[in-house]
């Protein structure tokens, strides 16, 4: 449900107690229960976002600044609402003391995460006490749970805005409201919203760009709160998209990432047999060096898919297949809806496809009632699939999921441990894999300074391999060709060896 203050018109409202009323009749919280209704109803596409005139200029003379929690998929939302508070004349600010809106863009996936946002909140009240007139909002994923909302709603009223993800497009009419009530403004939409193109964005540096292909996911994970928070799949149209990464090309851009919850399951909504394997072959052809894709599902990568990855050209070799888990007992109970022996069937594929293939993955470690034996089954998964790297976390139960209601019998000093030991496991293969490069030559993208040392630039392989070589900055957006010669658990130092390609960035 939702309290669209973006419909209303303000001039029916004469007082700060007509906005109360008004706050009072209208505010229902989120639904979880309404978010995993999936209905039939056609998406429809606006290609027409424009500024209200009335509140073009609200910004100017003002500055925003915004911090992002997540995932790629906030990453890029955050780059939409910087462009859209371009467009209504704020300038950006990197320190929020300076700030004159703050928008908190936050994560669900894990509880931690969630803890991180509420002590970040907890510490702007000082600030809002120092600066009255500063809006703070919150946004993203945390804020379409109720739970959540209805927490800041009782013990933050130092927060001005709450909005959800499919409504980043009503900031103009939100922060207007935001502006003008002493009330919190809440718009928080149950249900996805419909695809808004052409909305403004400041892209967070030139030289790699994230392009979202698909929003929403119909997976339904049983951890997992991501299908409540973003919704059903809709897949953006062809056209659109690759007119993006052919912008991009233009501008300059040496890298693309295809963005999607569940970036694989592209175009099963468009009434056609045009899919994620289609897209690629069609933006292989484009000049653009590099293209990347996040984040896949198992049960959605096909044999089209594998076969145009395996041109290779612009494709890069480097593909994030998340596993989660190596029983089969618990990929049911996590409704991942394929076995053990399925997904590595699958990894098979591609490796045969893709001899040189960089594989990555996800993996949760004490899910509830997660035996020993089920444990060494993901340790085993883990070794036969030989996987560069992983994401691994402890099991966070999200409330509103079917896991949150399992009983769990396993204590935290056995996930810990459990966590310790797949860790270990992870290190050992990152570093045998990366031995391997030893006195190779890898292409690398250079994307800036190292952190720890100015005079040595930092950069990616193909393959996703971080690489630290000594450079001019000049060489920052390039690609260049560095000689390995050191190998690290989770970089590769090298020298130098030429420029592959040039252009400017």
């Amino acid at each position: 449900m939702t309290k669209k203050l973006n419909e209303h018109n303000s001039s029916d409202i004469k007082s700060e107690k007509d906005y109360s009323k008004y706050f009072e009749t209208i505010y229902q919280p989120p639904s979880l229960k309404d978010a995993r209704r999936r209905g039939k109803e056609e998406v429809t596409i606006d290609y027409e976002f424009k500024i209200p005139e009335d509140i073009k200029d609200i910004g100017v003379g003002r500055k925003f600044y915004i911090r992002t929690y997540g995932c790629q998929m906030n990453e890029h939302d955050t780059e939409v609402m910087a462009g859209i508070l371009t467009e209504l004349g704020y300038a950006a600010t990197m320190e929020a003391e300076d700030a004159d809106v703050i928008l908190l863009n936050t994560c669900a996936i894990r509880e931690n995460a969630e803890n991180k946002v509420f002590g970040e909140i907890g510490h702007l009240k000082a600030l809002k006490r120092e600066k009255p007139e500063l809006i703070i909002g919150v946004c993203g994923c945390m804020s379409q749970q109720e739970s959540v909302v209805n927490r800041i709603l009782q013990k933050h009223p130092q927060v001005d805005l709450i909005f959800g993800t499919h409504n980043i497009h009503h900031l103009p009419n939100l922060l207007k409201d935001a502006y003008f009530s002493k009330e919190m403004v809440v718009e928080v939409l149950s249900k996805e919203g419909d695809i808004i193109e052409n909305l403004p964005r400041v892209r967070k540096g030139n030289i790699s760009g994230w392009v979202n292909i698909m929003y929403g996911c119909d997976k339904f994970c049983t951890y997992c709160i991501v299908p409540y928070t973003r919704g059903k799949e809709r897949s953006r149209m062809p056209k659109d998209i690759i007119e993006e990464v052919r912008h991009l090309a233009r501008a300059g851009y040496q890298e693309v990432t295809l963005l999607g919850q569940n970036v694989n399951a592209y175009g099963k909504d468009l009434d056609s047999e045009y899919g994620l394997g289609q897209l690629m072959d069609e933006i292989r052809k484009i000049d653009i060096p590099r293209v990347r894709f996040t984040t896949s599902h198992p049960r959605d990568f096909d044999d089209h898919l594998i076969e145009v990855l395996a041109k290779g050209g612009n494709l890069v070799e480097h593909i994030h297949l998340p596993v989660q888990h190596g029983n089969t007992d618990i990929l049911k109970l996590m409704g991942r809806v394929y076995s053990r022996d399925e997904y590595l069937e699958l990894a098979r594929k591609i490796k045969k496809a893709i001899p040189n293939v960089v594989l990555t993955t996800d993996i949760i470690v004490g899910f509830p009632n997660e035996t020993e034996e089920q444990f060494e089954d993901t340790l085993s998964l883990y070794r036969e699939v030989g996987y560069d790297s992983a994401f691994t976390f402890i099991y966070s139960p999200r409330e509103g999921t079917p896991a949150a209601k399992m009983k769990d019998d396993v204590p935290m000093t056995v996930k810990r441990e459990r966590l310790q030991r797949l860790n270990a496991l992870v290190n050992e293969i990152a570093y045998e894999k990366n031995q391997t490069y030893v006195n190779e030559i890898v292409e690398v993208l250079v994307q800036g300074e190292s952190k720890k040392n100015a005079g040595v630039l930092t950069g990616y392989t193909r393959g996703n391999k971080v690489v630290h070589f000594e450079g001019p900055k000049s060489l920052i957006g390039k690609l260049v060709n560095v000689r390995v010669r050191t190998a690290k658990t989770w970089t590769l130092d090298g020298e130098r060896e030429e420029i592959l390609e040039v252009k400017s960035s």
